[in-house]
């Protein structure tokens, strides 16, 4: 882990508009108040075709990069619009170019944006995601339903959920690199026989 916890976000929506890119900056910016360095991936900005596990790097476009990216910050926020009752297709395919390696132990921080109701089966496809990479997901995730009445003017309108995206940004911090933390007190415990 990084002396200052680096926190990197991924933002799944293409929309210009995108009520799923302002709630991820604010859970960043959230996260460098409570001492980190951030970094918002905005998917609209990188080449990902659809992850084919037969090509190779060189045709992968900003796959590889990202992928990197990925695997050097200590934590990450994931965010995504809800396209039928899951994850966004532009961040399933980021995901996908992602391996074990590349997230394993990395504390996940999770928010979904929905234009109807409740996005409770979107986060937990995203969190079975995280998962199956490893990845420590917070317990607690951040569900916007009805993103019509959520935002106004760029803003998250909603006092609630704007005090839920800016604790979700104080977590990720609170808890980067606490797989290694809990990892370093058992074989410290290993090592003094406690």
């Amino acid at each position: 882990m990084h002396d200052t916890p680096d926190v990197i976000a991924i933002s799944g929506s293409l929309r210009d508009d995108s009520g799923t890119r302002i709630a991820v900056q604010r859970t960043l910016d959230a996260a460098a108040e409570a001492g980190a360095t951030i970094e918002h991936i905005d998917l609209r900005e990188w080449d990902l075709p659809l992850f084919d596990p037969d090509t190779g790097a060189a045709e992968s476009g900003d796959g590889p990069e990202l992928a990197a990216r990925i695997r050097e910050a200590d934590a990450m926020v994931l965010g995504t619009p809800v396209y039928h009752g899951t994850i966004a297709s532009p961040l399933k395919t980021a995901l996908d170019y992602c391996g074990i390696d590349d997230v394993e132990g990395t504390t996940v921080g999770m928010l979904a944006v929905a234009g109807g109701g409740f996005p409770t089966p979107t986060l937990q496809h995203l969190r079975a995601s995280v998962l199956e990479l490893n990845g420590w997901p917070l317990p607690q995730a951040v569900a916007i339903p009805d993103s019509w009445a959520a935002f106004e003017d760029g803003y998250i309108a909603d006092g609630d959920i704007a005090e839920r995206v800016e604790k979700l940004g104080a977590d990720v911090v609170a808890y980067a690199g606490i797989a290694d933390r809990h990892g370093e007190t058992e074989q410290s415990e290993l090592a003094t026989g406690d």
